[in-house]
């Protein structure tokens, strides 16, 4: 075959992540961020290459990262939450702008961001995913950090 094919690479090794928690349903993003941490060790991070930083709910995770981000110091960023559907419309809103608002940092500073906020209907849907969602999120970070530095590579030979 002739064609370019990059790679993908799980390989966590020398790689900086930031991760930003919220604490409402803190339950949810202690389980979150145990998985991914856990992850994060399995693929070659060191600890010491893993920032913090817990905020009060899933609105503020984007300014979080963002502040991150700015910093130029981190080859990806995770951001972990979740939003439980309650009985009025705040959880659309709080959904749907905190999604927004990641994506948002991620296309304006250049940077891969793992979405890990959860968004369930109920406390049992919630725990059934923190798991896999926390160490995909962690996956996640790591596979498109290397393709961001594959691309500054390609980009530097030229």
């Amino acid at each position: 075959m002739s064609m370019d094919i990059i790679e993908n690479s799980l390989d966590g090794r020398a790689l900086r992540i930031g991760i930003v928690q919220a604490r409402f349903n803190d339950y949810a993003g202690a389980g979150l961020l145990d998985a991914c941490v856990k992850e994060l060790l399995k693929l070659g991070v060191v600890e010491e290459d893993i920032t913090l930083i817990r905020v009060p709910g899933a609105l503020e995770i984007p300014f979080a990262l963002q502040q991150l981000a700015s910093t130029e110091e981190y080859d990806a960023l995770v951001a972990i939450g979740a939003v439980i559907r309650g009985e009025t419309y705040h959880f659309e809103v709080v959904s749907n702008e905190s999604a927004s608002g990641i994506m948002q940092v991620s296309l304006d500073f250049d940077i891969p961001i793992a979405n890990a906020v959860l968004t369930t209907e109920n406390d049992e849907q919630t725990q059934a995913r923190l798991l896999e969602k926390g160490t995909d999120a962690a996956k996640v970070a790591v596979e498109m950090a290397n393709l961001r530095k594959e691309f500054m590579f390609e980009m530097d030979e030229e």
